[in-house]
């Protein structure tokens, strides 16, 4: 089995990518299974229902999110009912929604996905990621083998971490929320397929999705200025994973890049 992996989509540069991209790379990599962080997908910030059925319609299997999940109040009852959007499992039980999750891939294969948060540097969080993730996955061992993990997190330590303590219980874990893809993919040596950031598909000509005047400006005067979306360079960014579905091991991981004509 093959499952995409794709890293933040930010805006509708990147769910214009989403749409020109995925069905080609479905058909021609022969995915079975395509996951999507998708917290920024409404005008680089939070989701929408009509934003997340974008990408849902566009051969999208599962949404996950992190932090800014919360940003527009209109997704919290979709959260409560669809199963294919994810909020992460470690912000307290009476959140909206859900965070796990197991749906059937193209071939009729069970796959879950779980959805964790991590604390360094992030907004503060209580539960503790490594053990809800453990937590979620004993629950969804007994459906499936294949088990990928998002762990939505700043620290690289916080992710490679949780890959490590992870290792040989899930098919994957793979980091999202810096916006930079690492050229770290590997197999670990328990057999989860392992990457610290996923990248962001979105306007890569920019600071992590935003015009870069803005942002510089920010920086030098440390006063409050109004980021806007990037538009140039917009590219499509993650990994495929292969998996053997009769142990949930991995068989190998590679990056993604894929370009989009200019945007319009």
């Amino acid at each position: 089995m093959k499952i995409l992996l794709v890293g933040d989509v930010v805006g509708r540069p990147g769910r214009e990518a989403v749409k020109k991209i995925i069905p080609a790379l479905r058909r021609n990599e022969c995915i079975d299974f395509v996951i999507a962080n998708a917290e920024n997908i409404a005008g680089g910030s939070g989701l929408t229902s009509e934003t997340a059925d974008e990408l849902l319609n566009s051969q999208i299997d599962v949404l996950t999110s992190g932090d800014h999940i919360w940003k527009k109040k209109e997704i919290y009852e979709r959260l409560e009912k669809d199963s294919r959007i994810l909020r992460p499992a470690n912000y307290p039980e009476e959140c909206p929604g859900r965070g796990a999750a197991v749906l059937k891939s193209s071939s009729g294969k069970k796959v879950a996905v779980v959805n964790v948060i991590g604390r360094v540097f992030m907004n503060h969080i209580d539960a503790c990621p490594f053990k809800t993730a453990a937590k979620e996955i004993e629950k969804i061992s007994k459906d499936t083998r294949i088990i990928l993990v998002d762990m939505h997190a700043e620290a690289t330590s916080e992710k490679i971490a949780l890959g490590r303590f992870l290792d040989g219980r899930v098919s994957a874990v793979f980091g999202t929320h810096t916006h930079v893809q690492t050229a770290d993919e590997k197999i670990l040596p328990r057999g989860s397929a392992y990457i610290t950031d996923l990248g962001m598909t979105g306007p890569q000509d920019s600071v992590i999705g935003r015009k870069a005047d803005a942002i510089i400006e920010h920086f030098l005067k440390c006063m409050p200025i109004r980021f806007e979306m990037a538009e140039n360079d917009v590219e499509l960014q993650g990994a495929i994973v292969e998996i053997d579905e009769s142990t949930g091991k991995a068989v190998s991981i590679k990056r993604v890049r894929e370009k989009i004509a200019e945007y319009q």
